[in-house]
Parts: C-alpha cells; structure tokens; sequence
C-alpha cells in the first residue's frame, strides 16, 4: 500500500515522493529500510531535506471520555543537499533504527489492530509537504513472542490490542505511549481474573514484562485492578510456561491494588494518573483467538477481524490525507 502525493505547497508541477518499505514486518530496536523515490516537476527544485516520521494512531483518555489521534514518536533525516532537476527520478535508498518500544503490530501474520505508519516530509525551497504515507509492520521479539506464545499455551486467548497515551510510573518508559496486549483468562484462573493485559517495554538491555489484571470483586469486595512488572533478558533461555504462570499467579495473589513491592522486582500498583483504569477493546479486534500448540498467533474466527483491521488502516490513513490534502 503504496500513497503518491503531490507537493501541495509547491501547486502544480511540482517533484512527487514515493517511499517504499522493503520487506516487512520490522523488528522494535531492529533496522527498518527502504527507498525513497523521488521524480522532479516541471522546473529544477533543491531538495533540503527528506524526513521519515513514525507515527500512530494512540487512545487518550481525559475527563470527557475517550479519544484517538496520531501521535509522532520518532524522526529520521535521511537525504536532501542536493538539487532535483525537471522531471530527474532519483532514488535514495535508507537504513534507519527503529526504536525499541515500538509497538507490534502482528503476530505470526495475524494483525493485532494497532495501527502504525512512516510518513515522509520533503522539504523544498524552503516549502514543506508531507508528501507521503506508507503503514509500518512490527512483529514481536523472539522474547516476546516466547512470552506471548507461553500466555497461549497455558489457555489464555488474544482479546484485542490498543495503544495508550500516558507514562506507566516506575519503568524506563521512553515513549509518551504504551501498547496493551489485552488476553482473556485461561479456564484455571477465569474466576479470579476477568482479564489480563501485557505490556512490554523493551529496551537495548532487555525487557519490562508489565501485567495488569482486572480481578473479580468476591461476594465482599468489589473487583479491581493488580498489576506487577518483570524483567528479562533478550537471549534468557526459560521454561516460558512456568515462568509465565508464576507471573499470573503472583498478579493474582495481590490482593489490593497498592500492595508492598513483591518478589522478581514486582510492585503493588502505579501512582495515581500515571496508568489507566479502564479496559477498552482495541479497533476491530473484538473476537478472542483460540489458543493452541501455536500460542496466541491461531487464525481469526469468521475472517471478520482482519477485514475490519484492514478497514481501520485504510481509515487512518484517508484520515490523514483529508487533512493534510
């Protein structure tokens, strides 16, 4: 999915831009690459600069309700110096570092509904136009699939996935957004938890696993939130299915949500205002996947699912163009 813009602010005749991802998906802290072609107008135009810009489609929530924008969390200058003569096509090849919390958008093929682009900025004789917009694919780490996978096999099920604007308190959060992987309780623990969410933070040392369980108020107690963190190491070799049930069963032991710090560097709860109370599901993404040999990455009942993912990258991105046409 490939979008030609062209320059509006230059009118008429001025260069196109056409940037082209190579092959995805990307990895978060991995390189992502491509091409950025160019092809000149109907005059000689100096090209200062060429910028790729990451952006998302992020929830915030404020008092009066919930809502959603795109949200820039990185930028790259990666050409420009140079003059583009009357109708020259020129290529500029690209290699740039994705940071390492950004979100995954898949798993083993399957979308999870987060949305993420690369939008380019070309800077012309002192103009400048976003002139183009491409989505970004991002599949997990091996430890996060290996953690994801662990979640599938002890009977949780993918439920939806979103992305949050806020700061979660006490992690090394880099990002002004934190992505939730949502999952419904395994059958051992569905009258406990109603649902569990994972956030991963990872970073060039290894990895926050954050969890959050929404538990089930009892006959004299009203539900709410536990939530631990843990960390790991990119190359840790663990029996992924022990280590993953330890971790819900330590969440679920916590009994209020602002308890004493536990165990594997575990805490009781954030502070006010710095993480969400609500549980929302993520676009489009309203049906559970069944868990299996596979984990979580099993196929989307009725087909219904990606065809509304689809919908909502093809919205985010006409959103854009409406706005900036």
């Amino acid at each position: 999915m490939v979008f030609k813009r062209l320059l509006g602010s230059l009118g008429v005749g001025g260069p196109t831009v056409d940037t082209v991802l190579d092959a995805g998906p990307f990895r978060p802290g991995g390189a992502l690459s491509g091409q950025v072609r160019l092809k000149g107008g109907n005059a000689d135009f100096d090209i200062e600069h060429i910028t790729l810009e990451l952006v998302a489609r992020v929830e915030a929530e404020h008092e009066g309700g919930e809502s959603e924008g795109v949200v820039a969390f990185e930028r790259y200058t990666v050409g420009g110096g140079f003059r583009l003569a009357e109708g020259e096509e020129r290529s500029v090849p690209f290699s740039v570092t994705l940071p390492w919390e950004t979100p995954v958008t898949e798993l083993h093929g399957q979308p999870l509904g987060v949305v993420l682009g690369v939008r380019t900025e070309l800077a012309v004789a002192g103009a400048r136009d976003k002139g183009d917009l491409d989505p970004l694919a991002v599949g997990p780490l091996p430890v996060q699939e290996a953690i994801l996978e662990a979640f599938g096999q002890l009977g949780f099920g993918f439920k939806s996935a979103d992305l949050e604007y806020g700061r979660i308190g006490g992690t090394g959060q880099q990002l002004p957004f934190y992505q939730e992987i949502e999952l419904t309780p395994a059958p051992q623990y569905a009258h406990q938890v109603n649902e569990i969410e994972v956030t991963f933070l990872a970073n060039p040392g290894g990895m926050e696993v954050v969890l959050e369980a929404d538990k089930r108020g009892g006959f004299f107690s009203a539900g709410h939130d536990a939530l631990t963190r843990f960390t790991v190491g990119h190359q840790d070799a663990r029996d992924w299915n022990a280590e993953v049930d330890d971790w819900v069963r330590q969440l679920i032991e916590q009994r209020a949500a602002h308890g004493s710090p536990g165990p594997h560097g575990s805490f009781g709860a954030y502070g006010h205002g710095e993480h969400h109370d609500g549980h929302r599901s993520g676009p489009g993404m309203g049906t559970a996947i069944a868990a299996g040999a596979a984990g979580l990455a099993v196929g989307v009942a009725g087909g219904m699912v990606a065809a509304e993912v689809v919908d909502e990258v093809g919205d985010f991105f006409e959103g854009e163009e409406d706005e900036e046409g």
